[in-house]
């Protein structure tokens, strides 16, 4: 085993994840050739055979394949023995990868940034932006330390920490029937035109089940990217939407030629959370952007 080495390892998953040596090789800091020179030697220690090299991509044998999957998780315990470590020094301080969908993250990042900066001064927050299934995926593969969603989600393996009630609100054109008066009423939308997002946001499936009880009908011709082409498109006239209260606070809530109503209680809702691996290190801080998230998030 002395010969099997952390660094190998990481080049051999680089290079499954780009199916290209100059890309891997780019990912990982090194040149090509240092990195295929290290893969070869781990193939002969190995004495099988991980990578089909092509002219202008490398793919895994199933040997690699197999390879590759114990690797990400001997990978994942190798950052979790360093996080471990630093945690016993400062368990609030280091770098966190965390993730939020891309319907939370434009609207809750500006109420809770500064918080966390100042409730939280030696962490280091690495953000990124996921649909629901491909950041649960980066979460078990180590990609990243937790993610914040809506749930519930499949939690195998994972932990979970409900963070706020998020309540949806009706956009509508300025013009539009729906556009004054008090609170909308599940049976206000029958009949209408609903906007929503494409497949693959968990809040086009949430979306879809206040519709289907509300009588309302889908636009079948459209399918919006992100909800500031929902926002755009009700302004426009084509329909009605659905969106998260926090999509229409601030600078949001002053956008021209649309009205946001809120429901008569009990109004829909989606439960926001935040979820990592059961193996983390990192709960202890993660249970610290928790606490300020659900402090300031609904407020």
């Amino acid at each position: 085993m002395a010969d099997l080495k952390l660094r190998d390892l990481h080049y051999l998953v680089a290079v499954a994840d780009t199916r290209h040596f100059g890309r891997a090789a780019a990912a990982c800091h090194v040149s090509q050739p240092t990195l295929s020179a290290q893969l070869k030697k781990l193939e002969e220690y190995l004495g099988v055979q991980l990578i089909e090299r092509g002219t202008k991509r490398a793919s895994l044998t199933a040997a690699g394949q197999r390879v590759v999957a114990r690797a990400r998780t001997m990978l994942e315990a190798s950052d979790d023995i360093v996080e471990i470590a630093k945690s016993f020094g400062d368990p609030l301080a280091g770098r966190l990868r965390l993730a939020l969908l891309p319907t939370i993250g434009p609207y809750l990042l500006p109420r809770v940034t500064p918080r966390l900066r100042k409730a939280l001064p030696r962490l280091e927050l690495m953000l990124y932006e996921y649909q629901t299934m491909p950041m649960l995926e980066r979460l078990r593969a180590g990609e990243i330390d937790a993610g914040i969603l809506a749930l519930p989600v499949d939690l195998d393996g994972l932990d979970v920490l409900p963070l706020y009630d998020e309540p949806f609100v009706l956009l509508a054109p300025a013009e539009h029937r729906l556009a004054k008066g008090g609170p909308v009423r599940t049976a206000d939308l029958a009949g209408e035109t609903v906007l929503l997002l494409e497949d693959g946001h968990c809040l086009r499936d949430q979306a879809l089940d206040v519709c289907s009880r509300a009588g309302m009908h889908e636009k079948q011709d459209f399918r919006a990217t992100s909800l500031e082409t929902l926002r755009q498109m009700v302004a426009s006239g084509v329909g009605v939407t659905l969106l998260p209260e926090l999509a229409t606070r601030g600078a949001y809530g002053a956008a021209r030629g649309v009205v946001a109503r809120p429901f008569a209680r009990p109004a829909p809702a989606r439960r926001i959370g935040v979820v990592w691996r059961k193996t983390s290190a990192r709960r202890e801080v993660i249970e610290a952007i928790a606490k300020v998230i659900a402090m300031h998030a609904p407020g």
